[in-house]
């Protein structure tokens, strides 16, 4: 039984960070009805730019000793900052222009991502870099089950970031914007909606909740390198369309069924599985259903 209870915190610590780059796919989807493939690169450029911000606020304090909390909270924010800056630039400069013509987004998409993959590599060059913690890590015993600092953090971080957006989505007019769009882009500028202005904020929170997890993974598997994005955002993607892709809370659900499923298969079958055995079961999940677990046919006029 702890053997299990220990893996299960396992599965909600990893399957935190997918959900949260999840709905980075899920809200642009709602939105644009098009998938931003370079999603997984913002995620890579988040864990990027917290390691190079929490560096710059560790010399900036020189010996002041700053408190890790803060040097965790500081890192984030301008991660954060960083990514919704290249995440908006992105959507300006490529997407925007191109946004009529789906097929050729789609395509831009793809070369963005390549291109945020080469850039850095450019920057930083082709070596694997140690991230160093920022939170002091100690191990607590609950009921013989070990819960590690960096899991409470991680787990409790990625929450708080859902209740905010679940808080935007639901109870702002921006939000109400966003699921006005998803619903009938063609009539919400009839109500005086910018659309332009509700796509920009879409990407920025986006971008953000993709800095946050990425500095999260980062955490969690303290090796950062330009090609990290690739795999976490096909993965984090995948689990946007088990929950229900443009569907916020199926994202979230889509985050912890595929954390899930790895722990578990990893926990059962030999580790080089594992991804393979994730795979066979939310491609069974999609047989069974096809549109994911929240989402719904999309009916178009004829």
């Amino acid at each position: 039984m702890t053997y299990v209870l220990q893996q299960l915190i396992n599965a909600i610590q990893l399957g935190s960070i997918y959900a949260l780059i999840a709905l980075g796919y899920s809200m642009v989807y709602g939105v644009l009805r098009f998938i931003n493939f370079a999603h997984g690169d913002i995620f890579m450029v988040g864990a990027f730019l917290s390691y190079f911000a929490a560096l710059l606020i560790r010399r900036l304090a020189g010996s002041a000793g700053i408190p890790n909390a803060l040097i965790f909270l500081g890192s984030m924010l301008l991660a954060m900052l960083g990514t919704a800056l290249v995440a908006l630039s992105i959507e300006k400069i490529a997407y925007r222009p191109l946004r009529k013509y789906r097929l050729s987004v789609v395509i831009t998409a793809l070369g963005m991502g390549v291109f945020l993959e080469h850039m850095t590599l450019v920057i930083v060059g082709p070596w694997r870099i140690s991230f160093q913690p920022l939170i002091s890590e100690k191990v607590h015993k609950v009921a013989g089950v070990s819960i590690s600092t960096t899991q409470l953090v991680i787990i409790f971080v990625s929450i708080l970031l859902m209740l905010i957006l679940e808080f935007i989505v639901r109870q702002t007019k921006q939000g109400m914007a966003m699921r006005a769009i998803s619903y009938d882009r063609e009539a919400v500028p009839l109500m005086g909606v910018n659309v332009d202005h509700i796509v920009t904020l879409t990407f920025a929170i986006a971008s953000c909740l993709a800095a946050a997890g990425g500095l999260l993974y980062a955490h969690a598997y303290p090796i950062i390198e330009p090609y990290m994005g690739i795999m976490v955002g096909w993965k984090a993607f995948i689990s946007a369309v088990v929950g229900g892709i443009g569907v916020i809370r199926g994202a979230m659900l889509g985050g912890y069924i595929l954390g899930f499923v790895e722990i578990a298969a990893g926990a059962i079958f030999p580790s080089r599985m594992r991804d393979l055995i994730s795979f066979v079961v939310l491609m069974l999940v999609l047989l069974a259903k096809p549109t994911g677990i929240f989402g719904l046919p999309l009916r178009q006029k004829v």
